[in-house]
């Protein structure tokens, strides 16, 4: 009888073993972050990601399994967001565009002249009214906003030289502008008259006087060789633009407190390697710019802020605003 009941006792004691070495496994499986992005490998935001990685893995050792993914090779531009929300990814890069394509009101982010720099929307985003902002996309979206990294400035671009300072001296200058409503809008509102053409004619457009200028960051007048059919770069500065490093809530709520300070903390150090690249690759440019025979011309800014706001401030677009933002993100500037 007691043999047996020895024999009892160790198979319970040998299968309790069994069972909290299961559980101890399976409270030890990292939990899954497939990161997706459109950016090409040689991207600052591509590498950017290997950044957020590395970070994470050192703050949280074996806690997260971090798989990246660039160039669309996961999910293409127009389905990673969606991919996001479904669960199918954790982590993208989600930009104000899309943001306000979903809740219309934060259409505010992607006004011009709203942001002076990366250091600005920081401020931003980690003011009040930044995390007002990110709850109604959380609520509404499912999405939490670790972090904005830079993505450019966009600036004037002409084909003939011509004396910039305020927007009356863009009156009747063509502006090529992307063919949307709200581009074509921001190229009125620097004084411009807003001409849509599709990016790959925008070589040839001023090389024959189709447009007489086009906007955008300065990486992308150096990639497009713009410099080689124009002779002026305005820094007018109107756009400065950003996209957030995003999770899903459905990630996000199983973590606890410390993995989720972890988290924001990779994203903030990715975000930082990133903006510091981008803007010595900027001021790389200007001086590349000007080795190629290309006048760098700086207007009066805040002439061209001022119009900007007010013309923005003064339409249609501006009715679903929350009521006070745009003169409380202008004081964070200060």
């Amino acid at each position: 009888m007691n043999i047996l009941k020895h024999s009892a006792v160790a198979a319970l004691s040998a299968v309790s073993v069994a069972i909290m070495a299961v559980s101890a496994v399976q409270a030890q499986d990292p939990i899954e972050l497939k990161f997706t992005s459109v950016s090409v490998p040689t991207d600052l935001h591509t590498q950017a990601m290997t950044v957020f990685a590395d970070k994470l893995n050192e703050l949280e050792p074996g806690t997260f399994d971090i798989q990246l993914y660039d160039s669309g090779s996961l999910f293409g531009q127009n389905s990673d967001l969606d991919a996001l929300q479904r669960g199918n990814a954790e982590m993208t890069y989600v930009s104000f565009q899309l943001i306000a394509d979903s809740i219309p009101q934060f259409g505010l982010f992607t006004a011009g002249y709203l942001f002076q720099n990366a250091d600005h929307y920081r401020k931003v985003m980690n003011s009040d009214l930044g995390t007002e902002f990110k709850q109604t996309v959380s609520d509404e979206m499912g999405l939490q906003l670790l972090d904005t990294c830079y993505l450019g400035t966009r600036e004037v671009n002409l084909r003939k030289y011509r004396d910039v300072q305020t927007p009356a001296d863009l009156e009747g200058v063509k502006l090529r502008m992307p063919g949307s409503d709200a581009w074509l809008f921001l190229g009125k509102a620097l004084g411009a008259n807003p001409t849509p053409l599709p990016f790959g004619e925008v070589y040839l457009g001023l090389q024959t006087g189709t447009v007489d200028g086009q906007d955008n960051p300065l990486p992308t007048v150096d990639a497009a060789k713009f410099y080689e059919v124009t002779e002026q770069i305005v820094l007018t500065d109107h756009l400065v633009d950003g996209v957030n490093i995003t999770v899903n809530n459905q990630t996000w709520d199983k973590l606890d407190d410390a993995q989720k300070a972890h988290m924001t903390e990779a994203a903030v150090a990715a975000c930082d390697w990133n903006n510091e690249r981008r803007y010595a690759k900027e001021a790389e440019l200007v001086k590349f710019f000007e080795s190629k025979g290309l006048k760098v011309t700086k207007p009066d800014v805040a002439a061209f802020r001022e119009h900007v706001q007010s013309f923005y401030l003064e339409s249609d677009r501006a009715k679903d605003w929350p009521q006070g933002w745009v003169e409380r993100i202008n004081k964070l500037a200060m």
